[in-house]
């Protein structure tokens, strides 16, 4: 089924000036979300997955860094092209974040009713402060925080991780945002309140038909909450598709990897497979011509080497960055004896 885009990020730069030089942290990455769609953005830390969802809502601090090129059109509208009055409009609004550290997102010296309730007023989503009052009380109870009337009261250093997180992804639903980025949502939360909180966001989701672009390590969630994935290496997209074709058949040697590494108590026999190497820092990247994952890769070749690929459609929905994505194909249908 077709989807009206409703984000559409087409080749997004963000670079930062540092001391030791330029650093390209987002380097010409496209995707699109569709109404109520969810899409998971992968990889491994240093990949370039939260300063891609900083960059969307044009969060990422100038200095040092800036979005030097591309679009971000959210329902039309160019938030790269935006005023910064009219992008705080949006922010929280149209479009929401729970990121991924709670202690330093929060005011640390603002109470969480009024951390909360301005937020709703601040967007007139309600008509006075008792009626924001309410709501901002009924969202504690949906994101599972016991007692909310006495946490409400409380100020971010008197919560545990677990409860500031709950805090983050109540201010983020209040809005019912048309556009959520959930950076790393459940990272601090028990395996419990985790299905509570992935169940009230495909709750949202399905009522309100927005958009999700959700940043995470944990596959488990990947494969429970993302409609498509999209893997990122070293700055780059390396691999999108259906989530049930990226989990079944993955076609770019890192993702692969990805997939062999994470546990799973059915068929592990042994210890987990492991990527070797790691991550390129941002300064060697500027050593690299060819493929920016060849020194970790089993099917690296002198073209490898020398010649970076392009991202190509090898099926329905699966485009991959790799000279040797028929190779890996291959590789796993022969493992499993699909002929």
């Amino acid at each position: 089924m077709t989807m009206k885009p409703l984000l559409e990020v087409e080749d997004l730069e963000t670079h930062f000036m540092t001391r030791s030089g330029l650093i390209k942290a987002v380097d010409g990455v496209s995707f699109h979300i569709g109404e109520g769609e969810t899409l998971a953005l992968v990889g491994e830390s240093g990949s370039g997955k939260s300063v891609t969802a900083l960059s969307v809502l044009r969060l990422v601090p100038d200095p040092p860094g800036k979005i030097v090129g591309g679009r971000i059109v959210l329902e039309g509208d160019d938030l790269t092209a935006m005023s910064q009055a009219k992008i705080e409009d949006v922010r929280g609004n149209r479009a929401s974040m729970i990121f991924q550290e709670p202690l330093t997102a929060l005011n640390p010296i603002l109470s969480v009713r009024h951390q909360l309730t301005e937020a709703m007023l601040r967007h007139d989503m309600a008509p006075d402060r008792k009626a924001a009052h309410r709501t901002v009380l009924h969202m504690l109870k949906q994101v599972g925080i016991p007692d909310p009337e006495d946490r409400m009261t409380a100020y971010p250093h008197q919560l545990s991780g677990g409860m500031r997180q709950r805090v983050m992804i109540a201010m983020a639903l209040l809005a019912e945002p048309r556009l959520l980025i959930a950076d790393e949502p459940t990272t601090a939360l028990d395996v419990t309140i985790q299905a509570q909180i992935l169940e009230l966001m495909r709750q949202m989701r399905e009522a309100t038909g927005a958009a999700v672009l959700m940043i995470t390590h944990d596959l488990a969630v990947v494969a429970e909450m993302a409609d498509r994935v999209a893997v990122m290496y070293a700055g780059r997209l390396v691999e999108s598709a259906p989530v049930r074709t990226l989990f079944a058949l993955p076609a770019h040697p890192y993702t692969l990897g990805l997939k062999r590494s994470t546990p799973n108590l059915a068929t592990q026999r042994g210890q987990l497979a492991a990527i070797r190497g790691v991550v390129p820092t941002p300064t060697a990247l500027r050593g690299i011509v060819g493929c920016r994952f060849a020194d970790r890769c089993d099917w690296v070749t002198d073209q490898c080497r020398e010649e970076e690929p392009e991202l190509e459609s090898i099926g329905e929905g699966q485009v991959v960055r790799c000279w040797h994505a028929q190779e890996v194909l291959d590789s796993q249908q022969t493992r499993s004896g699909v002929q």
